[in-house]
């Protein structure tokens, strides 16, 4: 990820970044519409066996600096399967961050399993854009799977001023956010965002749209 560009993190610092409590701020059931060029996408294949929706539990924090969304996120997927997650801090120290972000979902990927037993989590990459069935099939699938076993999600995300999450400033965004819930009926996912651009922090987007903003990068599941 590369460093959010000045206004942003500046943006960050107003909107008093410093470590948040564990309850964040969600925006109920509304689905954040999504650009018109994803709403004509074709649905992911079908999932069998898993629960229509579900939603995970996790410790919210929003980043500490313009630059730790990486830290954050890993946090935030960490503490749905341990009560005791590391400081942001020390996350990014472990992965490593710099102030130029996190470089790759790789080091998230093994950073997840070192707090996480089991080693549960890969790195997925969806370096097409926009991103194959088969791609947007194994996301949603990587998804349901996941979360119906407790796991959320950490995507590294590159979203440009016409393809946006609720709040970012007008411009290309590299981030990383959290999925923690889905549900099957909308095609909707559940995101925990670090940013908190414009207060959002727990909001849903479709899945499609979610799709869209990964590639070229990817994700841990």
């Amino acid at each position: 990820m590369r460093r959010l560009r000045t206004a942003v993190v500046a943006a960050l610092a107003v909107s008093a970044l410093i470590t948040a409590p564990a309850a964040a701020v969600a925006q109920g059931d509304y689905v954040v519409p999504a650009p018109d060029f994803v709403k004509s996408m074709a649905p992911p294949a079908k999932v069998e066996g898993v629960r229509a929706a579900a939603e995970l539990n996790i410790q919210y924090q929003i980043q500490e600096t313009g630059y730790w969304c990486g830290p954050a996120a890993t946090r935030i997927a960490i503490s749905a399967k341990n009560g005791n997650p590391p400081s942001q801090q020390q996350l990014a120290n472990e992965l490593p961050t710099s102030t130029n972000g996190t470089d790759w979902i790789g080091q998230v990927t093994r950073v997840l399993n070192n707090h996480v037993a089991g080693g549960w989590y890969e790195t997925k990459e969806m370096p097409n854009d926009p991103p194959t069935q088969a791609q947007r099939d194994l996301l949603w699938r990587d998804i349901v799977l996941d979360v119906d076993k407790g796991y959320a999600i950490v995507a590294n995300i590159v979203a440009p001023a016409n393809n946006h999450p609720p709040g970012y400033p007008n411009y290309t965004i590299y981030h990383y956010f959290t999925i923690i819930g889905y549900n099957s009926d909308n095609m909707t996912v559940k995101i925990a965002d670090p940013a908190n651009f414009g207060g959002n922090q727990i909001y849903w987007l479709t899945f499609n749209q979610l799709a869209t903003l990964i590639p070229p990068k990817g994700y841990s599941a």
